[in-house]
């Protein structure tokens, strides 16, 4: 069996053209009966086989982390060394020679992805901390967020590099998710004070979740069939981005404090009705999942207010569930009530409406 990565491939090569590969996808997906559907395809897994080296290779990878502990010094003595760091970073990109540019294994190239961006981050912070002296960053805020924006520069420096060897679709949101993390400290350190810290923070972190979201759907209409790899790029973001929105949203209006309204539950509902209506027109139902847990706490405080106290928990996630599964079965239909009636030059900058699901 071919998957979507060969076709790809074949496509780059030169051995046939994107019409071919188009028509191919088609014509397979009509021999099985599959209809147009919307179902958000990413690669993960081809294989047991991925599973089993993603375990041998995290085995590996504590084993040589564990050893790089015992070398040099660490942070207070017990904290982290800069060896652990570098001897994961080192040997996650000496697998991923193997296993993500020869073999393109999904998982495995991902859980390397994740601990060599780690190993950096932990190397770098603690080469930082152990150079400047361990002293000035007790009880120092500045100083703390300056080194935790030195140290996830330095990530994302690494983690470019990582991208233009590999091209793993995770990569990018993991770069970007590094550099969200040095403005979001940066401003931790300009504000400095104590009192003024989470308001603007939390500002931040929507202004930057509405930054990776226009990222993501850049990258989302590059690929608007969703048939390479683009589109998993996309997918990673969007799911960086999802809870950098929704957090920060449902914070900043008051709407986690765990104590909800009748007003405030309606509220959350309307807010959440809202991230239905975008999930649905640009095909991504992160923004849904990431907001699950604030509908949730509402719902159940509703339940409180009616005295249904015993069975609070069950019946909100009752509905929530009720309701996504409900969503998922007509989520096709959904989107076209949603998609068909929006102007020419919007519904062209979405993923397409009417296409054949992909087949790996």
């Amino acid at each position: 069996m071919y998957s979507d990565t060969d076709i790809e491939s074949a496509v780059s090569a030169g051995a046939i053209s994107p019409e071919a590969a188009r028509s191919l996808r088609n014509h397979v997906a009509g021999q099985r009966a599959l209809p147009a559907v919307d179902e958000e395809h990413f690669r993960l897994i081809t294989g047991f086989n991925d599973i089993f080296v993603g375990i041998a290779a995290a085995i590996l990878l504590v084993a040589v982390a564990w050893i790089g502990q015992s070398f040099g010094p660490r942070i207070d003595g017990e904290g982290p060394s800069p060896f652990a760091g570098l001897f994961a970073a080192a040997t996650a990109w000496g697998l991923a020679e193997f296993f993500t540019r020869k073999r393109r294994m999904a998982l495995p190239s991902i859980l390397l992805l994740l601990a060599y961006t780690g190993g950096i981050l932990v190397l770098a912070l603690s080469s930082i901390v152990l150079a400047f002296g361990e002293a000035r960053f007790e009880n120092n805020q500045p100083a703390i967020m300056l080194a935790a924006a030195s140290s996830a520069a330095i990530a994302a420096g690494a983690t470019w590099l990582h991208w233009r060897r590999f091209r793993v679709p995770i990569t990018v949101a993991v770069g970007a998710a590094t550099l969200v993390g040095v403005i979001l400290a940066l401003v931790a350190y300009a504000v400095g004070s104590e009192s003024m810290t989470e308001t603007v923070i939390l500002t931040a972190a929507l202004l930057l979740g509405v930054g990776v979201f226009l990222f993501a759907m850049w990258w989302d209409g590059s690929d608007p069939r969703r048939e390479t790899r683009r589109s998993d790029v996309a997918f990673w973001l969007h799911l960086l981005a999802a809870p950098l929105l929704v957090h920060p949203i449902f914070t900043l209006l008051g709407l986690n404090d765990g104590n909800a309204s009748v007003g405030e539950g309606m509220l959350v509902l309307l807010v959440y009705g809202i991230l239905g209506i975008v999930a649905l027109a640009i095909d991504r139902r992160a923004l849904l999942v990431s907001a699950l847990a604030y509908v949730l706490w509402a719902l159940i405080d509703l339940f409180d207010r009616f005295d249904v106290v015993e069975l609070n928990f069950a019946l909100a996630a009752f509905v929530i569930g009720s309701a996504l599964l409900l969503l998922s079965a007509f989520w096709h239909t959904a989107r076209a009530a949603v998609v068909r009636p929006l102007p020419r030059g919007l519904q062209d900058r979405l993923p397409v409406l009417d296409r054949i699901a992909d087949v790996a």
